[in-house]
């Protein structure tokens, strides 16, 4: 029996494995945080064995309330992830398993690499409408890439979209992934409807190295990207300081920060009521966003979300609020679920990448909707 997470976005720590019915395992913290929660790792073993594996101290983790009806996600060839039935106790997360191959891989939720990353930017760029753009370097010396789809022209709005500020929210680049294919192609009426009225501005992976590493939500550095809108610096934050330089010196008609939440089992978005500029025109963008996406796909939903932020109290260091206020646009965060989307529960298979690529090119209609109206 052996236990590995040394591989991109590994992440696991073994406290005990002295036999098959009793394994207990720890997550590491993000580097200089304390956020943990983001799991990644190989079981090689026996087959038709019977495995009880224990992830232990939870409790203290980043979001105990992520763990309750939360099912671990389990791979043989790393293309597939189907749900294993888990337990959680308040401070454990217990599951069984007896594998059918000599190796299986579990992960928190499917997991985006940084391979696949570079491949996706790399097929994104032979496409006549697509232009890669370098913002930068991050601390670890990865590349920043931005993905510029549709022909600048007289009159053409600007919409931006950033996905994974948090690493461990691998589903937002799924969704990104889904999202950027279906404009690219040249095939689809509402993609080419789209390209002439605007040029997207995509960053897949706005945290490449936490990506690698294995983190949640923090930087190489432990910096969470979705608290530096406000004063990003290059010691501790570049990837949002090349974002926003990029955007300041291009503008902002709208955008979407694409996220996952570890607690609520639903599709919501979380707008900019509380910054100072919000407005009539403003609210209206986002009922006109939201009622669209309802229309297209019992995968949304606006019922359950987060709880909406005073007039003037939104945070500013926050993404969607800070590029709202600035730029005086429509701005959402989209959040995605971990576990399930409780409207439309699956049991095999969850909330999986195959659901956030299809709500990404759904997305798309939405987005259709509101581009006549931006200012």
């Amino acid at each position: 029996m052996h236990i590995s997470s040394q591989f991109d976005s590994g992440n696991i720590r073994v406290i005990k494995a002295e036999s098959p019915e009793d394994i207990v395992l720890g997550i590491n913290p993000d580097n200089e945080s304390e956020f943990y929660q983001w799991f990644h790792f190989r079981l090689f073993g026996e087959v038709f064995t019977l495995y009880t594996l224990r992830i232990t101290d939870l409790a203290k983790s980043a979001y105990p309330e992520g763990w309750k009806d939360y099912n671990v996600l389990a791979s043989y060839d790393r293309q597939t992830w189907f749900r294993v039935d888990s337990e959680f106790d308040g401070d454990n997360l217990t599951f069984e398993f007896t594998p059918e191959q000599p190796s299986v891989y579990f992960a928190y939720f499917v997991p985006y690499s940084y391979e696949r990353h570079l491949d996706l930017v790399a097929d994104a760029q032979m496409f006549i409408d697509c232009e890669h753009r370098l913002l930068g370097q991050t601390l670890d010396g990865r590349d920043m890439s931005m993905l510029v789809i549709g022909q600048p022209g007289e009159g053409k709005k600007n919409i931006w979209i950033t996905a994974r500020q948090h690493p461990g929210e691998t589903m937002a680049q799924w969704c990104a992934e889904g999202l950027l294919y279906r404009l690219l192609d040249e095939e689809d009426g509402l993609s080419r409807q789209l390209l002439d009225q605007a040029v997207f501005h995509i960053i897949p992976n706005m945290n490449p190295d936490g990506s690698a590493r294995g983190h949640l939500r923090t930087n190489a550095v432990g910096t969470n990207l979705n608290r530096e809108w406000a004063e990003p610096t290059a010691q501790k934050s570049p990837e949002v300081l090349y974002v926003l330089n990029a955007m300041k010196e291009i503008g902002v008609d709208m955008y979407l920060d694409l996220h996952g939440d570890e607690a609520l089992p639903y599709n919501f978005v979380a707008g900019s009521e509380g910054i100072p500029a919000y407005s009539d025109k403003i609210k209206e963008l986002e009922e006109t966003f939201k009622r669209a996406l309802l229309t297209v796909t019992p995968e949304f939903q606006d019922e359950f979300g987060y709880d909406k932020d005073k007039p003037g109290e939104a945070n500013l260091s926050v993404a969607s609020n800070a590029v709202g206020q600035r730029f005086e646009c429509l701005a959402y965060t989209f959040e995605m679920p971990f576990k399930d989307n409780a409207d439309l529960p699956d049991a095999i298979f969850g909330w999986s990448a195959q659901r956030c690529h299809q709500l990404g090119e759904d997305m798309l209609v939405a987005i259709r909707a509101v581009v006549p109206s931006l200012r």
